[in-house]
């Protein structure tokens, strides 16, 4: 009888713990914004930002939710466009979210931004960019120029040479790259021997191949994504790069089908890769391959977006309460752990994280050399926002 007794007390406990369980994770969600680009020309972005959100929102979920809260990401497409970026943006701050993750590209970034410090939420941006925007309400989970452009120049000038043509699209990233760059070459000894910006109505890239070669430079610092990225292609079968190395910004593992095999050996410099050794970045794409597909690609914009919502979680129980001032507030200071170690965001929202050199060599990035945690320079502070 004592033992029946006590069946029906533990199963009682047990009941009782599973019941509060429920109730906790039946509790309102915390609801987060994702304004991401699904189309208009560089939704494989936005997909791979997805990725990273959806594992983050999966184990936080599985793991008790935020202070007994689910998680919950309200998707809202941005179509590529800083109009339906700003249109977007507000949706989701009237529905109600406490922080907006996103977007991706540069110029819809200057149109949320304005919105996110009038209406007070938190701007957690995960793409890499030009940096020199401090504000209360922005923080940035991705390189900006000495963490990329910074590593990739000295490596490139010592190991390939230093004869620079600067080839990019006509639009705010990497005309401001360009300008970050030109003093960096000069101050490395370097010359560059030509500049060029794409209008993206370009298919034949034949002209402005030939006006590449005719310079003669050792290494082709390269800013196209999207429209422009069949230049590659182009420019591998004409022969450019047999005396040319491409030395290219914010290269990722999605952007290597478009090149169909071509650009091998081009350089780059990244936050994550999916070829790492290490244990915990090998768990890492194997989550992701495991809830997206063994075929999926891993960029690092997966991660980055993934460190979003690890971030938001850590600020939000060590606030001890879901409020934006209180998010914004813890935030600043936090240390998270990632795939590839510690991210450290500082004082002025940028984040300190672990850079590798890469290069091309198949249908995949594999690392050159590691640098270590490389701390950000970001053109700005708080006190002059």
């Amino acid at each position: 009888m004592k033992l029946i007794v006590a069946s029906f007390v533990t199963l009682a406990v047990l009941l009782g713990s599973a019941a509060f369980g429920s109730a906790a994770m039946a509790a309102d969600p915390i609801r987060v914004g994702a304004v991401l680009p699904f189309s208009g020309g560089v939704e494989l972005y936005g997909q791979q930002a997805k990725l990273g959100l959806d594992l983050a929102a999966k184990e936080i979920n599985a793991s008790g939710g935020i202070l007994g809260r689910p998680l919950e990401i309200i998707y809202v497409d941005d179509k590529t466009r800083p109009a339906s970026a700003e249109s977007a943006m507000r949706s989701v701050i009237d529905s109600g979210v406490v922080a907006v993750v996103g977007p991706v590209t540069s110029a819809n970034f200057n149109a949320v931004r304005p919105l996110a410090e009038s209406m007070k939420t938190p701007l957690l941006y995960a793409t890499n960019f030009e940096g020199g925007k401090c504000n209360r309400y922005i923080f940035s989970f991705n390189t900006v120029p000495n963490q990329d452009l910074g590593q990739l120049l000295p490596y490139v000038n010592e190991a390939v040479g230093n004869t620079y043509f600067m080839l990019g699209a006509d639009r705010v990233w990497p005309h401001q790259m360009f300008d970050i760059a030109k003093p960096l070459i000069e101050k490395l000894g370097g010359t560059i021997v030509g500049t060029q910006y794409t209008l993206g109505t370009e298919t034949d890239f034949t002209p402005l191949i030939k006006q590449v070669a005719a310079a003669k430079p050792k290494v082709l610092l390269f800013a196209l994504k999207g429209d422009g990225m069949d230049f590659i292609r182009q420019a591998d079968e004409q022969g450019l790069f047999k005396d040319t190395t491409v030395a290219f910004l914010g290269l990722s593992e999605i952007d290597l089908g478009i090149f169909k095999g071509k650009g091998q050996n081009m350089i780059t410099v990244v936050p994550s890769l999916a070829t790492s050794d290490a244990p915990e970045m090998k768990a890492f794409v194997a989550k992701v391959r495991a809830a997206a597909g063994n075929d999926v690609l891993v960029s690092n914009y997966v991660m980055t977006h993934y460190n979003t919502l690890i971030a938001l979680k850590a600020a939000i129980e060590k606030a001890g309460r879901v409020d934006k001032e209180a998010i914004v507030d813890a935030l600043a200071g936090l240390t998270i752990p990632s795939p590839t170690g510690a991210v450290t965001i500082d004082a002025n929202h940028y984040a300190t994280m672990t850079m590798f050199i890469a290069k091309t060599k198949g249908s995949e990035l594999v690392p050159v050399r590691a640098l270590g945690a490389i701390a950000p320079q970001p053109g700005c502070t708080m006190a002059t926002r």
